[in-house]
């Protein structure tokens, strides 16, 4: 169990985790990664993934999904990663939870954050989850009644999934997922996020979604949750950036994808990911060719599996300055928490 916590004993601030105007990169890679292999690591092998990246520099994780052991047993262990990135110097880990069980199970933890999937289509809410849009926003609400009574009470993140289109429903309109927004900052949320979970969207339209988003969100966290499949991931990064978007997710060699979303693939290279923030002038914290070392643990542990990535196939730029610097402030920002 962890022997910190960042919070107060009442509740953990959302801004606590997510400090206004700094870049946090999350690393998704042992939740959302995990989804679509045909094998998934030891638990040896999560926390050594989980100790090399940290050492690298990265800060937060998503660590897995409380759902049942015997339908998803690459996540059976989660309880011992929570407790991995607890002991961790300024890690936080995040985890999914999907329904009332999930959530009592979480609290039971001391997770810093539990995300409650949100769906911005109805098809994929009941493809996905089993839920109708309303039901999943009322988890929210579940959520943070439930945690009153929890000694280390974790922040609500409400990520909106098939926010920039749905591979079951088509299109989906900006003003729709503001408005599912709102409703789950009504319930409860302090944190939401949206997703392009099957890769449609372009940098306009994440432009678009992040520029209509952050007026409404009265100073909450965004974040910015996107996948590679049609090889846009970092220019729809870029595009978040750019319209103040601060919150940005990958995973280590771009695994992962939704298995309830046809057409999902894998995630934003968290590691290319990181080497355009320092192009863009963010200080991300990161020794890239630390993190690029971390992919050994996932070829011994996931042989077979394709690992994606520029910066693993190219290398670290040798002979220029490509790393922000501790004194400058950047093109964008001028700090990161990664």
């Amino acid at each position: 169990m962890r022997g910190k916590k960042l919070g107060s004993e009442a509740n953990m601030k959302p801004r606590e985790l997510y400090p206004e105007g700094k870049l946090v990169l999350r690393e998704l890679g042992l939740r959302d990664g995990l989804q679509l292999v045909k094998k998934w690591p030891s638990t040896a092998g999560k926390i050594e993934w989980l100790n090399r990246a940290h050492e690298a520099g990265v800060r937060h994780f998503e660590v897995g999904s409380f759902l049942p052991h015997d339908r998803f047993p690459q996540f059976a262990d989660i309880q011992q990663l929570v407790d991995a990135v607890a002991d961790l110097p300024e890690a936080r880990s995040s985890a999914l939870t999907l329904n009332e069980r999930a959530i009592s199970d979480a609290l039971a933890t001391a997770v810093d954050e539990i995300v409650i999937a949100v769906s911005a289509t109805e098809e994929h809410s009941l493809a996905n989850i089993r839920r109708t849009r309303k039901s999943a926003v009322g988890l929210i609400r579940t959520a943070v009644e439930e945690r009153a009574a929890s000694p280390q009470p974790p922040i609500v993140n409400a990520a909106i999934s098939m926010a920039f289109g749905c591979s079951i429903s088509g299109d989906v309109a900006v003003e729709d997922v503001v408005r599912l927004a709102e409703e789950c900052l009504e319930a409860g949320a302090e944190v939401i996020g949206v997703a392009d979970t099957v890769g449609y969207a372009g940098p306009d339209q994440v432009a678009e979604m992040c520029d209509a988003l952050i007026p409404r969100l009265g100073g909450r966290p965004l974040i910015v949750h996107l996948h590679d499949t049609r090889g846009t991931g970092l220019a729809n990064a870029h595009a978040a950036l750019r319209s103040g978007a601060r919150i940005l997710d990958g995973t280590l060699a771009g695994l992962g994808g939704c298995p309830f979303a046809p057409g999902a693939t894998g995630n934003v290279v968290f590691e290319d990911l990181a080497y355009l923030c320092e192009r863009c002038g963010f200080r991300t914290g990161i020794d890239l060719e630390k993190l690029i070392a971390v992919r050994s643990v996932l070829e011994a542990e996931l042989a077979g599996e394709t690992l994606h990535g520029a910066m693993a196939k190219a290398g670290v730029p040798g002979k220029i300055a490509w790393q922000t610097s501790n004194s400058e402030r950047g093109g964008l920002s001028a700090e990161a928490s990664t």
